[in-house]
């Protein structure tokens, strides 16, 4: 695959003289599907908030040849990047295909969005197939199962043309047959978008990630393959023998998404 990659240099990220990410080191190539992982409180949420600016950090974010740190939300989102939080936020009073089309016209004007369409955009359509809820894009999102919506979620990302894919525990809650679809669909969003996932769902580590990095007191402990890093005596002495732990990391700031915080400054 052809595309951009997420180059990060030294990031630190700092709060009231407690370091959450010290001096971080990240090269995630276009393409890659990413496992972030690390016990509680070792900074994944963090860096990611980083990355998309919702927290100040010091050092370098580049996206292909382009500095993320120090731009404001909406302009890293219009730069192909794409995030979702642990709890998915759609607009449950509409339909699926009502939601996927208010974030395909987030870069559209006030008129353009009003104006009734004849069909369904390309976009949209390809993304209902993606994502498998091409059957249901006329039922309201907030009748749709918890994996359903968490698919709507990340449906929303892809009708924006995003590149990057940042997703923030995305089978948390979800059962077995729901982690396993979506571990299906992030294997086919990854063949043309780069894809980073925060997780501590091991099982769900080791059937889906294509590479991974593991976290620690906010530093790079190992990284590499599933196989690579499982072997890693120390990422089984500080994490992999504690799995099953609940996740009590940082706290979430507002939920609000990329394409609700695009939406509304267009």
């Amino acid at each position: 695959m052809s595309g951009e990659g997420l180059t990060i240099r030294d990031l630190k990220v700092t709060f009231d003289g407690f370091t959450a990410v010290d001096g971080v080191d990240l090269d995630i190539h276009p393409g890659d599907l990413r496992f972030l992982i690390g016990p509680n409180g070792a900074g994944k949420t963090t860096l990611v908030d980083a990355v998309t600016g919702l927290v100040k950090a010091t050092g370098s974010v580049r996206f292909g040849d382009q500095d993320l740190l120090g731009r404001p939300v909406q302009r890293i989102a219009r730069m192909g990047i794409g995030r979702t939080f642990q709890t998915a936020t759609v607009f449950e009073q509409l339909t699926v295909l009502q939601n996927l089309d208010i974030a395909a016209g987030a870069g559209r004007g006030v008129w353009t969005m009003l104006r009734r369409r004849k069909g369904i955009p390309d976009e949209v359509a390809k993304a209902l197939e993606t994502t498998g809820l091409t059957d249901l894009r006329d039922r309201p999102a907030g009748a749709l199962a918890h994996g359903q919506k968490q698919w709507l979620e990340i449906g929303m990302l892809l009708v924006q043309d995003v590149k990057l894919l940042l997703l923030d525990e995305p089978v948390a809650g979800m059962s077995h047959d729901e982690r396993e679809a979506t571990g299906e669909l992030l294997q086919r969003v990854s063949a043309d978008h780069t894809v980073v996932v925060i997780e501590h769902d091991m099982d769900f580590m080791r059937s889906f990630a294509r590479s991974v990095s593991v976290l620690h007191a906010g530093k790079v402990l190992s990284e590499g393959t599933v196989a690579e890093v499982q072997a890693d005596a120390k990422v089984q002495d500080v994490y992999l023998g504690r799995a099953s732990e609940p996740e009590t990391e940082e706290v979430e700031p507002a939920p609000v998404t990329m394409p609700v915080a695009v939406a509304e400054e267009a």
